[in-house]
C-alpha cells in the first residue's frame, strides 16, 4: 500500500477516507464489476443449461437405442410383432424413468405403456411420417427405429417425466450462483484496494497543498506511489522545496539589501548633515566620498532592476540572426579593461565565423558581460580567463574558463538561483543577481548555461544556444560591427 508518513515538520495528517474523487472512482469500479459479473453469470447459466440439456438429450437417445435393440431381439425371436415379448424393452425404459410406446412399420400401435390403445396424435418424431413423436406423458420424448436384418420393422418411443434432469441443473446453477457471489465480492475488494491506491496520493498531495497555502512551509507529501502518481508527489515536493528556498532567499535578500542600503545611506545622511550644519567644508574629497556612497546605492538598485528585466526578457526579445563569434569578441573587448584592472590575463579562442544564432544582440551581450564581470570579481590577480566559441551541428557554444579558486561543490548547483549568494559573494557584498540574470536571458533564447568547477580550482561556464537556420535574415553584427548594447552601468555582478 501507499506509505503516508506524517511529516515531522508538518501538521498534515495521513489521508483518511476516499474523498469525493475516490468515492466516484470506487462507484465506477463497482458498476463495472457488477456489470461484468452479471454478464458472466448470465452466460454461465445459459451455457450450463444448454450443455445439460444436450447431455440429457444424448443420454435419452442412447436409452432409446438400447430399447430399440431389445425390441429388435424380441421381434427376431418371435418372427413378428404379434407374439413378440417386449418385457426386456419395457425394463430398460422403466429403469430410465420413461414410458414406452412401440409401433410397427405401418405406424400401427403395438404396445403403449401409457395405456393409449389408439394412435397418438403426437406420433413419434424421427419416423419421417409425422406420427413418431411423443407418446403419453408431458416430458421430453425421443424415438429410435427397430432394425432387423437391415430392415426397419417398427419404432420405439420414450417419453420421460417432466422433471427429468432437473437435479443436475439445480446443482450446476447453485455452483454458478456461488461463483458469481464470490467473484463480485473479490471484484469489489480489488476495486476498493485500487481506488485507495490511486486516490490516497492525490488526497495526501491536496492536504499538503492546503497546509502550504495556510503557511506551513515545511509541509511535504513524502509518499511513494506507483507511476505518474509518484512523479506527481515528487514534483510537488520539489516545487514546495523551491518555494521554501525562494522564500528564504528573498528573506536573505531583504536583509542583505537593507544592510547594503543602510551603510551608504547612513554615510550620506551624516555627511550631508555635516555640510548643512557647517561642521565641514564641501571639499572635493568629501564630495567624492558622498558620491561613492550614492554610486553604491545605485548599484543595488540597478541589480534589482536588471533581474526584473531579465525575468521579463522572454516577452521583450527582438530576435535577429546574430554572429555569436563577433558578439563574444565585442563583449570581451568591452570588459577587457575591467578584467585587466582585476589583474587577469585574457585570451580569446574564436570559433568558426560566421556562427549564426537567433538572438537579441543586446540581451545576449548583457549575459556575456555578466559572466565576464563575475569572473573579474571572484578571480585572483594573476589568474587567466579564456573565452572560446565553438559549434556543434545543432548548437553554438561559448565557454568562459578561468584558473581562479573555483566554486565549492556544495554551492555549484545553486549559483544560477535567483538571489542566492555563495560564501565568497557574501563576504564581498554581492547581491546574488548577476548569474541569475545570465540564466534568465539564456533560457529566454532557448539555450542553456552550466557551470563546472574542479577540486583543484578553476571554473568553466558553458553557454549553449540553438544555431540559426540558413534561411534566417542577415546578420545583425559582422566583422568590425559592434552590436547594440543596452544603456546600463557596467558594474560587476556577484554570484
Amino acid at each position: 500500500m501507499t506509505r503516508e508518513p506524517r511529516s515531522p515538520r508538518s501538521g498534515v495528517p495521513p489521508s483518511a477516507g476516499l474523498g469525493p474523487l475516490g468515492r466516484r472512482l470506487f462507484a465506477a469500479f463497482a458498476v463495472v464489476a457488477l456489470a461484468s459479473v452479471a454478464l458472466l453469470t448470465t452466460a454461465a447459466l445459459v451455457g450450463t443449461d444448454r450443455g445439460l440439456s444436450s447431455a440429457h438429450q444424448a443420454e435419452r437417445q442412447r436409452t432409446a437405442d438400447r430399447v430399440a435393440a431389445a425390441a429388435a431381439d424380441a421381434y427376431r425371436a418371435a418372427g413378428g410383432w404379434a407374439s413378440a415379448d417386449l418385457s426386456a424393452a419395457r425394463s430398460v425404459a422403466t429403469a430410465a424413468g420413461a414410458v414406452l410406446t412401440v409401433r410397427d412399420a405401418d405406424d400401427e400401435m403395438i404396445s403403449d405403456d401409457a395405456g393409449s390403445g389408439s394412435e397418438d396424435e403426437h406420433g413419434m418424431p424421427g419416423s419421417g411420417r409425422g406420427h413418431h413423436g411423443q407418446g403419453a406423458g408431458s416430458g421430453p420424448g425421443v424415438s429410435a427405429p427397430v432394425v432387423v436384418d437391415g430392415h426397419t420393422v417398427g419404432f420405439v418411443g420414450l417419453v420421460f417425466s417432466a422433471g427429468s434432469g432437473s437435479a443436475g441443473r439445480s446443482v450446476a446453477w447453485g455452483w454458478v450462483a456461488a461463483a458469481a457471489v464470490g467473484a463480485l465480492a473479490l471484484a469489489l475488494a480489488v476495486s476498493w484496494f485500487v481506488t485507495r491506491r490511486l486516490t490516497a496520493p492525490v488526497v495526501r498531495v491536496a492536504a499538503t497543498a492546503r497546509a502550504l497555502a495556510a503557511g506551513d512551509r515545511g509541509a511535504r507529501a513524502r509518499i511513494d506511489a506507483p507511476g505518474e502518481l509518484g512523479d506527481l508527489a515528487h514534483a510537488f515536493d520539489a516545487m514546495a522545496d523551491d518555494v521554501s528556498h525562494t522564500e528564504q532567499a528573498r528573506h536573505r535578500l531583504a536583509a542583505d539589501v537593507a544592510h547594503e542600503l543602510r551603510t551608504p545611506l547612513a554615510s550620506l545622511q551624516a555627511g550631508l548633515e555635516e555640510l548643512r550644519d557647517g561642521y565641514t567644508e564641501p571639499t572635493p574629497d568629501r564630495l567624492a566620498s558622498l558620491h561613492d556612497q550614492a554610486l553604491r546605492l545605485g548599484r543595488v538598485i540597478d541589480d534589482l532592476g536588471e533581474l526584473a528585466e531579465a525575468e521579463s526578457a522572454r516577452m521583450s526579445l527582438h530576435l535577429a540572426e546574430v554572429d555569436l563569434t563577433v558578439l563574444a569578441g565585442a563583449a570581451v573587448a568591452e570588459r577587457k579593461a575591467e578584467l585587466r584592472t582585476a589583474g587577469l590575463t585574457v585570451h580569446t579562442v574564436p570559433g568558426p565565423a560566421p556562427l549564426p544564432v537567433r538572438a537579441d544582440a543586446d540581451r545576449l551581450h548583457q549575459a556575456l558581460g555578466n559572466l565576464l564581470s563575475n569572473t573579474a570579481r571572484h578571480c585572483r590577480p594573476g589568474d587567466t580567463v579564456t573565452v572560446t566559441t565553438s559549434a556543434t551541428p545543432a548548437e553554438a557554444v561559448i565557454e568562459v574558463a578561468d584558473t581562479g579558486p573555483g566554486i565549492p561543490a556544495d554551492e555549484l548547483p545553486h549559483i544560477f538561483d535567483r538571489l542566492w549568494r555563495g560564501t565568497r559573494a557574501r563576504s564581498k557584498g554581492g547581491s546574488g543577481i548577476g548569474l541569475a540574470v545570465v540564466k534568465e536571458l539564456v533560457t529566454a533564447h532557448g539555450g542553456t548555461v552550466t557551470a563546472e568547477s574542479g577540486p583543484s580550482g578553476g571554473t568553466r561556464m558553458t553557454l549553449r544556444l540553438p544555431r540559426a537556420t540558413p534561411q534566417g535574415p542577415p546578420l545583425v553584427s559582422g566583422p568590425g560591427t559592434k552590436p547594440r548594447i543596452a544603456s546600463r552601468a557596467n558594474t560587476p555582478r556577484g554570484i
